[in-house]
């Protein structure tokens, strides 16, 4: 009887281990099932930031050429406007009373120099030059104003 007892109190908690070892291995395969799950999400998040970085990589570079371009035509108009005001101050030119003697020949000057001006102005906004403005090699053909921008062939010889 008591054998009996120790035989069936040995059984059941074999069957409790059996079972509780069952259930066990069933917890393991759901976690394991979503830790699958979980890295395949990681993997796909890990590639999808390396496609950004690599594009941020490409954007910083289109970046820094446009801003030495920039700076190449910041560079020329401060060349232009440094010529344009050394022509305007040359021997202590007064404009105002040169207007009042000549005045016919300054506002031909005046006009032509703003036409010139807007076309500058145009052509630092992004307009295509004209084949005149890409021929243009001598001085009497350039727009005096911004020579390196409108002309970009002319060389000047010194």
């Amino acid at each position: 009887m008591i054998i009996s007892k120790i035989r069936s109190i040995i059984t059941i908690m074999l069957i409790v281990g059996v079972a509780g070892a069952g259930v066990y291995v069933m917890k393991l395969r759901a976690d394991n099932a979503t830790l699958k799950a979980n890295q395949l999400k990681l993997e796909t998040a890990v590639a999808e930031q390396n496609k950004v970085l690599e594009q941020q990589k490409k954007d910083f570079n289109a970046i820094l050429e446009s801003n030495k371009k920039l700076n190449v035509l910041i560079n020329t108009f401060k060349k232009d406007l440094e010529d344009l005001d050394q022509r305007f101050t040359k021997k202590n030119r007064d404009i105002g009373k040169l207007a009042i003697k000549r005045t016919e020949a300054i506002e031909r000057i005046i006009n032509k120099g703003g036409k010139n001006a807007a076309r500058c102005i145009e052509l630092a906004s992004g307009a295509e030059h004209t084949e005149e403005e890409l021929k243009a090699t001598l001085k009497s053909k350039i727009n005096p104003e911004c020579p390196a921008l409108a002309n970009p062939n002319y060389v000047e010889h010194q």
